[in-house]
């Protein structure tokens, strides 16, 4: 089994989803005997965000090629080539502004490949990166998932649901900690209550 870690928070040491990410994987490897990691930190490694460059390759364009093009096209290639091998994908998802971080949104914009990750039919769009398990550990320093008004402000973890479903993914479980930066009590509780979903979802 090929289990994908992404980590995507700027903080580092102090990050919440960091802390999250590697205790699903431990978590994933304790009850998953066998499971071969690659570490994939967008916070060290972040593709370009996408322009031109990036998206000509994709257009049908093969010939006359830039080296700029070649180049972007290779970063893009080795990306999805690498989710699409993976069974599982832990990816970190902090939460910034109301989102997820750029490089994060990078790294998707590089993995939405036609002909690779989705393809358009007849009958619309149809996921070609089925059968993967994708668990994002989401962190937020409030809490957004109790009332309607959080609900609407929140575009993160329903993003995230969304563009695994276009891309076929229709298990897509989530570790959640939020509130964290409401103080030591809520923070404790945020993280007791993501342990408990890590237990849940990483379950044999």
């Amino acid at each position: 089994m090929q289990l994908l870690h992404i980590d995507s928070s700027i903080t580092g040491d102090a990050s919440v989803s960091r802390q999250l990410t590697a205790q699903v994987v431990e978590a994933w490897k304790a009850s998953h005997p066998g499971t071969q990691v690659t570490y994939l930190d967008l916070a060290v490694n972040a593709p370009n965000h996408f322009t031109m460059d990036a998206m000509a390759p994709r257009t049908g364009q093969t010939d006359g090629l830039t080296e700029a093009q070649k180049r972007e096209n290779a970063v893009s290639e080795q990306l999805v080539s690498q989710f699409l091998a993976a069974d599982v994908v832990v990816i970190g998802a902090p939460f910034y502004n109301f989102g997820i971080p750029t490089q994060l949104k990078a790294w998707i914009d590089r993995i939405a490949q036609p002909g690779r990750t989705f393809k358009y039919g007849a009958n619309g769009p149809e996921g070609l990166a089925k059968g993967k398990t994708v668990i994002v550990a989401s962190a937020r320093g409030g809490v957004y998932s109790t009332s309607a008004g959080g609900q609407a402000m929140e575009h993160q973890e329903s993003y995230l649901q969304t563009v695994m479903g276009f891309f076929g993914v229709t298990d897509v479980r989530f570790v959640r900690a939020e509130g964290v930066a409401m103080g030591p009590e809520a923070k404790a509780q945020a993280l007791a209550a993501a342990a408990e979903h890590t237990r849940q979802h990483t379950a044999a």
